[in-house]
């Protein structure tokens, strides 16, 4: 259960891309943007979410919304996922998880006994900031609701 409220400011962030900079929430002010939080990134249903995302990027671009998709996996690690699977947003490593925290979207102890994970998630953030839509998936192997987004960010516009 998220303490975060539909309808207030969006907690902020910096995080470090695949490609080795620094991204900051507050960069995207003035645009809709999708965070997608995801476990892992080369496990089958995060590849099979965000390769989806990839193939339905044209969606995004007409729904002029941004995606920021985060993991606590490293930026090395993410930089290679998305070499291999061409994909066309950017990828935060949370690998402090901090954002997760903030978000309350992370697993305490994952399988395997791995610990401070993230949980499979969904936010709209608009222009302003605030926040639209949240999705908090407890089983790792589900998908966020994309009709429910998509709907979500049309309404934006």
């Amino acid at each position: 259960m998220s303490s975060l409220q539909i309808g207030e400011k969006a907690p902020g962030f910096t995080l470090v891309s695949s490609e080795k900079t620094e991204v900051h929430l507050a960069d995207y002010k003035g645009k809709n943007v999708l965070i997608l939080f995801f476990p892992f990134a080369f496990t089958g249903t995060c590849t099979k979410e965000l390769c989806q995302m990839r193939d339905d990027i044209s969606i995004y671009e007409k729904l002029q919304a941004t995606i920021l998709a985060i993991s606590v996996d490293s930026p090395h690690t993410l930089n290679k996922f998305k070499e291999l699977n061409q994909l066309p947003f950017t990828l935060l490593s949370d690998f402090n998880k901090v954002a997760c925290k903030t978000y309350d979207c992370m697993h305490e102890e994952f399988s395997l006994g791995l610990k401070g994970v993230a949980k499979r998630s969904a936010f709209v953030v608009d222009k302003e900031g605030i926040l639209r839509y949240q999705e908090i998936l407890e089983n790792p192997s589900g998908l966020p609701n994309f009709d429910a987004i998509n709907e979500v960010l049309n309404n934006l516009n």
